[in-house]
């Protein structure tokens, strides 16, 4: 019997491979969009800002974001602060989703959003007052 392909498959610069079966993506994504929903406090309809690199995380949290019905904003590594302030305060996003190396260019900036109820972190490391993807899942 032949294998199933792969629903998603990334390959880092270094070589490391991520491989996701439909079904493991569909329980993945299930959990993922269940952090969004309780952890984060999102609902349907509400945005999400997501200053990520083309990491595995970035996939499975814009299918968490359909599946939730939240709207997903992405975002490229290459924003500056000014970019960041301006789209938080025109989305009117609820939740800012960044690595664990970028968060620290972005929390100069994220005082002054006045809709922002949650920050989540992609990655191993932990900050004060950021939510951990992994952990969570």
């Amino acid at each position: 019997r032949k294998p199933a392909n792969p629903a998603f498959w990334w390959v880092s610069d270094e070589g490391e491979e991520v491989k996701w079966s439909f079904e493991e993506l569909g329980c993945l994504s299930r959990k993922a969009a269940n952090v969004l929903s309780e952890a984060c406090g999102l609902q349907r309809g509400d945005r999400v800002i997501a200053v990520l690199p083309r990491v595995p995380e970035w996939w499975l949290l814009s299918v968490a974001c359909m599946r939730a019905g939240i709207v997903f904003i992405p975002g490229t590594s290459q924003l500056t602060a000014k970019d960041i302030s301006y789209r938080l305060q025109a989305s009117k996003a609820k939740c800012i989703i960044t690595s664990d190396t970028l968060a620290p260019a972005l929390e100069p900036v994220l005082p002054g959003s006045q809709f922002l109820k949650s920050q989540l972190i992609v990655g191993r490391g932990s900050r004060d007052g950021w939510l951990n993807l992994k952990e969570l899942l």
